[in-house]
């Protein structure tokens, strides 16, 4: 059995930062992407950032220059650090997990709401 389970969302003012983190535990032996996504309220859910286990890494172009995904991979966690936030960042930011045999494991999720 797989667990994976985010932590660091809260409520912060625009300009703010929040450092996000993810930690897969359980049977899993290697962890190929790891990936964060969040969905907005009436918003279909969105890629935000991915890393391969060899450190490259993808940004959605609203987040580039503002937030940096990291890993490690000793500890099977993955970070997500966000500054400058923006109002429009708010959402439930959740964690994906790919193996090296292409399954997916998800955590429940953890809410980011930013103020103007």
């Amino acid at each position: 059995q797989v667990q994976v389970m985010e932590s660091g969302g809260g409520l912060v003012q625009a300009g703010g930062s929040l450092r996000l983190s993810c930690a897969a535990s359980g049977s899993i032996s290697r962890i190929n992407i790891m990936a964060w996504y969040r969905q907005a309220p009436g918003k279909q859910r969105e890629l935000v950032a991915t890393i391969t286990s060899g450190g490259s890494t993808n940004y959605v172009d609203s987040v580039k220059g503002r937030f940096t995904i990291s890993r490690d991979n000793g500890k099977n966690t993955v970070y997500l650090q966000m500054n400058s936030l923006k109002p429009e960042d708010t959402a439930v930011y959740s964690c994906n997990c790919r193996s090296g045999w292409g399954i997916d494991y998800w955590g429940q999720g953890t809410q980011v709401t930013v103020s103007s």
